[in-house]
C-alpha cells in the first residue's frame, strides 16, 4: 500500500498587509489646561509606481497548426501504402475511442493490401493535417534512431553469462501525479518506502551495487554488459539462448531516474569528439578501456526493468501496445502527438541530406523523447537496423494527421 503522505500536495500563500496612518491627539476640555504643542507633520506618501510599460513575455506557440495538405513536405512522393499495416495496428486500439471509430471502421472496409492511390484518397478524404511547432514557434526538431538489438544470454548464471536482465523490483513504488492533479496526468514518480518516508528510487550505480539485496526477479542472465545497456536504450529486444532459441523481452517500467547519455559523458570527458559518439564509436571506446566500463555505464542513472513476451512475429510492442512496423513507426510524446495517430516525418537519412519523407504512425514513447518536434525512428531488429538507428542524428519536421473534425490535444 502507498502511504497517505505519499498521495498529496499542498500549496500554502501567505499574504500580509500593513497600512501605517497619521493621527492628532485629541484637546482637553478644561478651559485654562495648557495648549497641547502641534502635532508632527505626516511624512509624505511615497510617489506610486507607474506601471511597467515592458512588453509581456509571447505566450507559446500552439504545439499543432492547421496545415493544408500541399503544405506537408514530400506528402506526393512516399510509398503511403506501405504504411497500412501499421495504420491498421494503431486502429486495433483506436477504433475504440470516438474520434477514431469512423476512419478506423473505413480503414476496415478497405482491406489489407490497398494501392497507394487508394491510401492517398483514404487520407485525405477522413484526415487533415496539422503542423507540429516548439514551444518558441519553430518547426524543426530532432530526429533519432532506435532498433529492437540481439544479445547472447541464458536463463542460468554462468561464468559466461553473468550480467543480470531484471525485472521490475517488488519494493519499487510508482505514484501517478494524475490521481492527484489532471493536469500532470503524464508524469509519475518512482520511489521506495523507508520508514514513512518515500525516497527516490536507486540509480543504476546504486542498483547495481545493492542488486543482490533488492527483490527484483532476474529473467535472464546477459553475456555482455554494454550489450545489456543498449537493450535499455532501446527497451525492447531479443535474447539468444545457448541452444539458438530466442526469446523477447520488452519494456516492463524504469527507475524514475533521468536517462543521461553515456555519449555525451564521453564528449564532456574528452574521450570522444561529437562525431565519434555514435552506437559503434562507443563500443569501440569500452572494448579499449575495460577498466573504465563501470563509470561509463553509471554516467546515466536510468535503469530499465523487462517482461519476458509471448513469442510472436512482426516486430516489438510499443507503448501503444502493438506491434512496432520497421521504417513506420515512431516514439513520441505523448502530451504533444495523441499516441497511435498517423505522423508524416521530413527528415533525412542519418549522415546524409537524402529525403526520408514518410508516412509512420506514433507508437511509442521513450524516456529521451521530450518535446513537440521530436521522434524517435524505428529502423527494425537486427545488427543492420543498429547501424543506421546509431547514426541517425536528423532534424526534421513533423505534421499529425488527425480525423476531421478531431481538435488538436492540448499539452
Amino acid at each position: 500500500m502507498i502511504p497517505p503522505l505519499a498521495r498529496h500536495f499542498a500549496l500554502a500563500l501567505l499574504t500580509g498587509l500593513l497600512a501605517v496612518g497619521c493621527a492628532h491627539q485629541p484637546v482637553p476640555s478644561v478651559a485654562d489646561a495648557p495648549s497641547c504643542p502641534p502635532p508632527p507633520p505626516c511624512l509624505a506618501c511615497p510617489a506610486p509606481v507607474p506601471p511597467s510599460t515592458a512588453t509581456p513575455a509571447p505566450l507559446p506557440a500552439p504545439a499543432l497548426q492547421a496545415n493544408g495538405w500541399e503544405q506537408v513536405t514530400g506528402w506526393e512522393e512516399d510509398d503511403l501504402a506501405a504504411a497500412w499495416p501499421a495504420l491498421r495496428h494503431s486502429c486495433s486500439t483506436l477504433s475504440r475511442r470516438a474520434p477514431w471509430q469512423k476512419v478506423c471502421d473505413a480503414a476496415a472496409s478497405i482491406g489489407p493490401t490497398p494501392s497507394g492511390s487508394t491510401v492517398r484518397r483514404f487520407f485525405e478524404h477522413h484526415f487533415a493535417p496539422w503542423r507540429v511547432f516548439n514551444p518558441d514557434g519553430s518547426t524543426t526538431g530532432l530526429v533519432t534512431g532506435y532498433y529492437e538489438p540481439l544479445i547472447r544470454g541464458s536463463r542460468t548464471r554462468s561464468a559466461r553469462s553473468a550480467w543480470p536482465i531484471h525485472g521490475v523490483p517488488a519494493d519499487m513504488l510508482t505514484i501517478e501525479l494524475g490521481d492527484v492533479h489532471p493536469e500532470l496526468k503524464h508524469l509519475r514518480l518512482r520511489g521506495r518506502l523507508v520508514g514513512n518516508k518515500v525516497l527516490p528510487y536507486w540509480s543504476r550505480g546504486e542498483f547495481s551495487a545493492r542488486a543482490e539485496g533488492i527483490p527484483a526477479p532476474v529473467l535472464f542472465w546477459a553475456d555482455d554488459p554494454l550489450d545489456l545497456f543498449f537493450l535499455q536504450v532501446q527497451g525492447s529486444g531479443r535474447v539468444q539462448l545457448p541452444d539458438g532459441s530466442m526469446v523477447r523481452v520488452g519494456y516492463a517500467d524504469q527507475n524514475g531516474h533521468p536517462y543521461q547519455s553515456i555519449g555525451r559523458w564521453l564528449v564532456a570527458q574528452g574521450e570522444l569528439s561529437l562525431d565519434q559518439a555514435s552506437m559503434e564509436g562507443i563500443k569501440r571506446w569500452a572494448r579499449d578501456n575495460p577498466q573504465r566500463l563501470t563509470a561509463l555505464l553509471n554516467a546515466n542513472p536510468s535503469y530499465v526493468f523487462f517482461r519476458e513476451l509471448p513469442a510472436a512475429d512482426g516486430g516489438p510492442l510499443g507503448a501503444l501496445g502493438v506491434p512496432l512496423s520497421a521504417g513506420r513507426s515512431i516514439a513520441v510524446d505523448p502530451r504533444y502527438i495523441p499516441l497511435g495517430a498517423p505522423v508524416f516525418l521530413a527528415s533525412t537519412y542519418p549522415l546524409s541530406e537524402r529525403p526520408l519523407n514518410r508516412l509512420v504512425l506514433a507508437q511509442d514513447t521513450g524516456g529521451a523523447i521530450k518535446g513537440g518536434v521530436r521522434a524517435d525512428f524505428f529502423w527494425g531488429f537486427g545488427p543492420d537496423a543498429g547501424r543506421e538507428a546509431g547514426r541517425m542524428r536528423q532534424q526534421g519536421s513533423l505534421w499529425v494527421l488527425l480525423p476531421k473534425g478531431m481538435a488538436p490535444p492540448k499539452p
